[in-house]
């Protein structure tokens, strides 16, 4: 660590008021005023001066990055639940500790994906834009804006961690029969409570569902999980929702799907070109086939503020030379 009284910490984004201050009062802290993604070339200059980097989910810290990191450099907190922003094998090579702040956005991410779950079916978003854009409206109509019964359809999750199980948990008070597909069935215990049926078979699960829950992160095996392929398989009178990551989903396929009216419709909260959103997606979004968010599955004041008291928990902790509570290995990504 160098010699300063207090170490640096260079901070990539604007993070709520509350966390600022006391990472001042903490640290000698480096802020981003004025909220601006940082560029490739800032990030480099961010990791050879600092000595603790606070990074966000959408900071590419890439190898080429990390490689530029000046040898006082030796943690990497990052202000996301996912790491999949920061190439934790080259910075473990580097020999700079990563860690994360999970477990404090699942039932915003949960609540979030319920809401999604109700919107695409019942129309919701399309209902409001038309109030909204001041369409006429000529009262109700025993036949107008029919959209699909929640209660009793089939809800496939794809990942059923903390998140998946939060979803299953809101979805099944809906009236929801919950399936998933994981890497491993859940404890029995879980599966009683959920009422939930394990598939092995991702392929099987995903041709049975009325409607679909992407809830798994982001790595190299998720990757465009659900592919042209599994797209597909899925029925015609299905719905996709997205609060995970964008890149799961063959998002061109997708909306090919859609505009085909091969899936019946989608909610997507995360894209796979982040912030680009696929023009097709937008046209579709227009004419009330999907419904768009931008990013907000975990936008909650005490969501953001808990995991500000995460990423301060985790450098004190590693100032003080311990091993940080939420420190993420290679092996764990």
């Amino acid at each position: 660590m160098s010699a300063r009284k207090k170490p640096l910490v260079v901070v990539t984004r604007k993070l709520p008021d509350s966390i600022e201050t006391r990472m001042r009062e903490l640290f000698d802290t480096r802020l981003n005023i004025d909220d601006r993604a940082m560029t490739a070339e800032q990030l480099a200059e961010a990791v050879r001066s600092a000595d603790i980097l606070v990074p966000t989910v959408t900071d590419p810290i890439t190898a080429a990055i990390v490689e530029q990191a000046g040898p006082q450099l030796k943690l990497i907190a990052n202000f996301g639940n996912g790491v999949d922003n920061i190439d934790v094998p080259a910075a473990h090579k580097r020999g700079i500790t990563v860690t994360n702040t999970p477990k404090v956005l699942t039932e915003d991410t949960a609540d979030m994906t319920m809401a999604m779950i109700l919107a695409v079916p019942r129309r919701l978003v399309e209902g409001a834009t038309l109030l909204h854009d001041g369409k006429e409206w000529s009262g109700w109509s025993p036949t107008w804006m029919l959209g699909r019964r929640i209660g009793g359809k089939r809800l496939g999750i794809i990942g059923m961690g903390r998140i998946g199980q939060a979803v299953a948990r809101r979805a099944r008070a809906f009236g929801l029969q919950i399936h998933y597909h994981n890497r491993r069935p859940v404890a029995p215990r879980i599966e009683e409570e959920l009422g939930a049926t394990y598939w092995d078979s991702l392929d099987q699960m995903l041709m049975r569902m009325d409607i679909i829950s992407i809830n798994c992160p982001h790595t190299p095996a998720t990757f465009h999980l659900l592919s042209a392929r599994r797209l597909k398989l899925i029925r015609k009178d299905a719905y996709i929702v997205n609060t995970s990551r964008g890149e799961v989903i063959d998002e061109a396929t997708l909306a090919k799907l859609i505009e085909a009216g091969d899936i019946a419709g989608a909610a997507l909260d995360v894209f796979e070109r982040e912030p680009v959103v696929n023009p097709r997606l937008l046209r579709l979004a227009k004419a009330g086939r999907v419904v768009l968010l931008p990013h907000m599955g975990s936008a909650t004041i005490e969501g953001r503020v808990e995991m500000g008291e995460k990423v301060i928990i985790n450098i004190r902790t590693f100032l003080d030379g311990h091993k940080p509570p939420d420190r993420i290995l290679p092996s764990m990504v």
